[in-house]
C-alpha cells in the first residue's frame, strides 16, 4: 500500500519554512500543511558528532511545535549541515564568506547531512541521512559568478546543487541527491511508511 492510502485520515504537517523543503515534500504525493515558529535559534551543544548535529536540531524544532500537534498529526522536521575538512560549514554572512566556502568546497569531497525527526502519534524517530559530494576544482571566475548571481545565503555550505554551481562543478554524488537538496525523500518515505504502520 502506498502511504498516501496508508495516512488513512493521518495528516502531515511539515515544521520548515524552507521552500525547496515544501517542493521536495510535495513531490511524495501526500496531502501536508507547513507550520513554523519565529524561534529560529540553531545551537547546539559542544562535543557532539558532526552526524548528531542536525539530529539534535532537528528535534529542537520538533520539541517547539509539539503542543500544537492533534492526535491525527504526524510532524517532520529537519536540519541539514555541510562537513567538509572536520568542521561544520554553516550559510554564508556575506559574499565573501560565500566565495571563501565554495573555495574549500571546491576541488575536494564533502558530506551533506540531513537530520530529520519524525513525532506524533505518541512517539518520535530522529535519523539522518548523510551524502557524498565531490567537486572538481573552481576557478575563482566561476565561484563569484555563482555568488554574485544566484546568492546562496540561505544555504548551507553555500550552494544548491539544483543551480549552475551544480551543474558545472559537481563530479558525482554517494548517497541521495535530494537529500542535497535538504530532504532524503527515498528514506523518508520509507520511515513514515514505518512510523504509520508502528
Amino acid at each position: 500500500m502506498i502511504l498516501k492510502d496508508k495516512l488513512n485520515g493521518k495528516k502531515i504537517v511539515l515544521g520548515s519554512k524552507s521552500p525547496r523543503r515544501q517542493q521536495l515534500i510535495n513531490q511524495l504525493d501526500i496531502p501536508f500543511e507547513v507550520r513554523v515558529t519565529n524561534d529560529e535559534d540553531e545551537t547546539h551543544p559542544e562535543g557532539l558528532l558532526y552526524t548528531e548535529v542536525p539530529e539534535y536540531l532537528a528535534k529542537k524544532k520538533s520539541d517547539r511545535l509539539l503542543n500544537s500537534l492533534k492526535d491525527n498529526e504526524i510532524l517532520i522536521t529537519s536540519d541539514t549541515i555541510v562537513w567538509c575538512k572536520n568542521r561544520i560549514l554553516g550559510k554564508p554572512e556575506s559574499r565573501e564568506d560565500a566565495i571563501e566556502i565554495l573555495g574549500q568546497l571546491s576541488n575536494d569531497r564533502h558530506e551533506v547531512v540531513t537530520g530529520i525527526c519524525l513525532a506524533g502519534l505518541g512517539k518520535t524517530r530522529v535519523f539522518h541521512v548523510s551524502t557524498t559530494i565531490f567537486f572538481r576544482k573552481l576557478s575563482q571566475s566561476e565561484i563569484e559568478y555563482y555568488v554574485d548571481n544566484y546568492r546562496p545565503y540561505d544555504k548551507a555550505g553555500a550552494y544548491g546543487i539544483q543551480e549552475w554551481i551544480g551543474c558545472i562543478g559537481v563530479e558525482r554524488i554517494e548517497g541521495s541527491f535530494y537529500n542535497v537538496m535538504g530532504l532524503p525523500l527515498q528514506t523518508l518515505y520509507a520511515e513514515l511508511l514505518a512510523f504509520v504502520d508502528g
